[in-house]
């Protein structure tokens, strides 16, 4: 039964930064991809990033620049380096497994 994890998020300024983890069990993590999404209040949950299993990564538009999305095999592990933060980037962050795994989510608030 595959888990994910996810923790790191909180309260934080505009203009700072956080990192975001997920620590996946139950599946030979370094053969799946994975992905960060977020949803805010009141909107879809969307992408924001994707990381494949050997290592391709993929940003939205909107978070280029300021997120960083990686992983490491060792730890079954994957992270979002979120830097620049900004008020709409509050939502709660989920991580998912390909095809369809997803942990709980972590709250991500920006504000002053």
């Amino acid at each position: 039964q595959v888990q994910l994890v996810e923790s790191g998020g909180g309260l934080v300024q505009p203009g700072g930064s956080l990192r975001l983890s997920c620590v996946a069990s139950g599946s030979i993590f370094r053969y799946n991809a994975m992905g960060w999404y977020r949803q805010a209040p009141g909107k879809q949950r969307e992408l924001v990033a994707t990381i494949s299993s050997g290592g391709y990564t993929n940003h939205v538009d909107s978070v280029k620049g300021r997120f960083t999305i990686s992983r490491d095999n060792a730890k079954n592990t994957v992270y979002l380096q979120m830097n620049s933060l900004k008020p709409e980037d509050t939502a709660v962050y989920y991580c998912k497994q390909f095809p369809d795994y997803w942990g709980r989510g972590t709250q991500v608030t920006v504000s002053s």
